[in-house]
């Protein structure tokens, strides 16, 4: 199953284009499906990369040490012990497919519903003569 990574950075104040220059330009590692940086503001950002398994991203942690050292002198210690990066990683535990924008869910149901009813025909005024149960006098 699908795995990810995520690192926090703090980059130094007016070192983000050097940091952003950086880590474009690093070359990709095998097993790497897809990298996004998030901006978090005022010089915070999250990489968050998707794998193909977790093994993959065992496999490419050397690599991404060298990466790192690129660009560790743009970055600041976050504190309490953690150093210049606080990274995490896993399997996933489940993956979903993102909703329906709002209001489409309705519009999808009516697409796939039965056609609307006719409105019903007037009723004859000799409806009224009938008996209940039986016919016309």
């Amino acid at each position: 199953m699908t795995a990810f990574n995520v690192v926090r950075f703090r980059v130094k104040p007016g070192r983000d284009k050097e940091f952003l220059d950086i880590v474009q330009s690093a070359r990709t590692f095998p097993g790497l499906r897809r990298l996004s940086m998030v901006s978090t503001g005022q010089g915070g950002y999250c990489a968050v990369g998707e794998w193909n398994s977790f093994d993959s991203i065992v496999a490419a942690r050397p690599i991404m040490i060298q990466t790192l050292d690129s660009f560790r002198a743009c970055l600041e210690d976050l504190g309490g012990g953690l150093g210049v990066t606080d990274p995490v990683s896993g399997k996933a535990v489940f993956e979903r497919k993102a909703s329906l924008k709002p209001g489409s869910r309705r519009k999808a149901k009516r697409a796939g519903s039965a056609p609307k009813k006719k409105p019903a025909k007037k009723k004859s005024a000799n409806l009224g003569k009938r008996k209940r149960h039986g016919k016309r006098k």
